[in-house]
């Protein structure tokens, strides 16, 4: 394959002189010759390395358990295991990568340790949650406590509760600087949202003292969103609950000021 690309690449130099390029017809077909060349070249390389080619047939395809690739498929495996950053390990790292003059790698390891730290803020903050809510009981099959990066960002902790029927709430802390901004915002204007003349489907409320949004919607029920310092959310989802007071009596199950502390927020 290499004595023929090359040929190919040799051919164009060849007529790289201003005598080609004035025969700019002539060095258009000399280039997709070689173009030509070198595709027919890649095409029988793969075709010896694979026995896959143009025109060739491959019964891989039919091979039981394999793709039509000729691979085989993945019918199982335990996944991977949930590792959080070793903080006292990542310590140790920043500081040896600090003494040797490595500073992005000491900077990396800080960063780690952050977010070990962070996440075990995050699995303290979800322990602290009721283990039921109105009478609802916790669903630890879908508890989540996870941050795309230190800083508390990407941040969600979550917990659900449920009855096993259609009854469900959602208990949920999160960093979301846009949603923040659009609740804040609202509650500064002080206003409301109505669809209808009939009904209001978003409004200011209070949780604990809190300020925060209360919104319904025909399809996905209740929504309550409680503004927690200057970067963190705390939302409330509830499905087939009754009505307001009780979706409201759910929400005040939940320690709020706890919540804050833990996350260092004012």
């Amino acid at each position: 394959m290499k004595k023929i690309f090359t040929g190919a690449v040799l051919l164009l130099l060849c007529f790289g002189s201003g005598e080609a390029v004035a025969q700019g017809g002539m060095l258009n077909k000399l280039k997709q010759k070689a173009n030509n060349i070198a595709e027919k070249a890649l095409d029988k390389t793969i075709e010896d390395k694979t026995g896959i080619g143009n025109g060739s047939t491959n019964n891989s395809s039919a091979t039981a358990g394999n793709t039509s690739s000729g691979r085989a498929r993945n019918k199982g495996g335990e996944g991977l295991i949930s590792t959080p950053p070793d903080v006292n390990a990542f310590l140790g790292d920043a500081d040896k990568a600090f003494k040797a003059g490595t500073y992005g790698e000491a900077r990396y390891a800080v960063q780690q340790a952050m977010l070990g730290v962070e996440l075990q803020i995050g699995q303290k903050i979800l322990k602290s949650l009721p283990e039921s809510i109105s009478g609802l009981n916790k669903d630890e099959s879908v508890e989540q406590v996870a941050s795309s990066g230190w800083g508390w960002a990407g941040l969600t902790i979550m917990r659900q509760y449920t009855d096993n029927s259609e009854k469900e709430l959602r208990v949920m802390v999160a960093n979301n600087s846009v949603m923040l901004s659009a609740v804040n915002m609202y509650l500064a204007n002080g206003g409301y949202t109505q669809t209808s003349g009939e009904q209001q489907n978003w409004k200011q409320t209070r949780v604990k003292g809190h300020r925060a949004v209360i919104e319904y919607d025909d399809a996905s029920g209740y929504k309550l969103t409680v503004p927690m310092g200057q970067s963190s959310l705390l939302v409330y989802e509830g499905v087939n609950f009754k009505n307001e007071q009780e979706m409201m009596t759910a929400a005040n199950a939940v320690d709020i000021d706890g919540i804050k502390k833990m996350l260092g927020e004012k």
